[in-house]
């Protein structure tokens, strides 16, 4: 006896349609895993000594641009709106503009100068290594009592890359040009792929961030930036062109500059090439000087507030880590 069984059309649409779906829910959930859903891998215990935590600061992703801060200057410490100065550091802000119209660019430097210790020290969002665990920079900064801080290389938008934070390894994965700062309060650019972890942490690293690409080495301007792609992730592009910055410089040992430029935004700041962007550090007197992230991420934080404005906007983007200075 043949039974013959027939599959009405309809039948075979919905087949069809159900099949697509859970193509695109299982893409769209490789999606989110990769680029939104956290992964903690490590958990850091902050240094109570430097640290004031509070609960109305530990929530992801809240502003702090409205000028609330768990900063408490030292009681020898001078300052004001854009410097301090205490026992050890001094920290120097000014806000440039140059251009006009839509050539106009905004930027902010930092020239940060240690009479002894060398006082950068580095933190994760949410206290927490991994990917996609981000805070605003502003946050972050204020849950570690930051006098001063930057955005760092956004480490958790990758998987690779060398991360070395107050003398730890976190991660492994030789890749690009990364930055190493040293204990005697000096920094410089380096390969990746030539230089191990031992031999870094046997030199003195304190720090290593993976980004990029460097910008001024040993007094001169590092390189050709015509095409410089820093990811192999999605959406990945050339950063050469107009853009938001942020970058760190060293002209002599504990003497650093900090500079955040402003930009995709006509009439206030169209941001800057890397090459100019190079050209800057070496006009402000750097020897070294190496580019972290950039774009919305670009934010520098001063005693409470947010000084520049994100994208023109003053609307602060989640990132991975900081980079700051609290006080002596």
């Amino acid at each position: 006896m043949i039974i013959i069984i027939r599959t009405s059309k309809k039948t075979k649409i919905i087949t069809i349609i159900v099949v697509i779906l859970l193509i695109i829910s299982a893409i769209l959930y490789k999606l989110a895993d990769r680029y939104l859903i956290e992964h903690v891998e490590v958990k850091v215990t902050p240094n109570p000594s430097i640290t004031q935590s509070s609960s109305s600061n530990s929530s992801s992703n809240s502003s702090s641009s409205s000028g609330t801060s768990t900063t408490t200057p030292s009681a020898d410490a001078e300052y004001d709106d854009w410097n301090y100065k205490d026992d050890n550091q001094t920290i120097s802000i000014k806000k440039v503009e140059t251009g006009s119209g839509s050539d106009l660019i905004t930027y902010y430097v930092a020239d940060v100068t240690f009479n002894s210790t060398t006082n950068l020290l580095t933190a994760f969002a949410k206290d927490s290594f991994g990917t996609n665990i981000i805070q605003n920079t502003s946050t972050i900064a204020a849950n570690h009592n930051a006098i001063f801080a930057i955005n760092g290389d956004y480490y958790g938008f990758r998987e690779d890359g060398v991360v070395i934070r107050n003398g730890t390894v976190y991660r492994d994965e030789p890749t690009r040009i990364g930055l190493a700062m040293f204990n005697d309060g000096t920094m410089k650019p380096y390969d990746e792929e030539e230089t191990s972890t031992d031999d870094l942490l046997a030199q003195g690293v304190t720090n290593a961030f993976s980004f990029g690409p460097a910008l001024v080495t040993n007094g001169e301007i590092a390189g050709d930036f015509s095409h410089v792609e820093i990811d192999k992730n999605f959406g990945n592009r050339s950063i050469q062109a107009s853009n938001p910055r942020t970058g760190i410089g060293m002209i002599s040992a504990n003497h650093y500059l900090f500079v955040i430029v402003d930009g995709r935004s006509s009439g206030y700041s169209r941001g800057m090439t890397l090459t100019e962007f190079a050209d800057l550090f070496k006009e402000l007197g750097a020897t070294e000087a190496y580019n972290l992230d950039g774009g919305g991420s670009s934010t520098m934080y001063f005693m409470g507030r947010v000084v520049n404005s994100p994208l023109g906007k003053g609307q602060e983007r989640g990132v991975s880590d900081i980079i700051y200075i609290p006080q002596s």
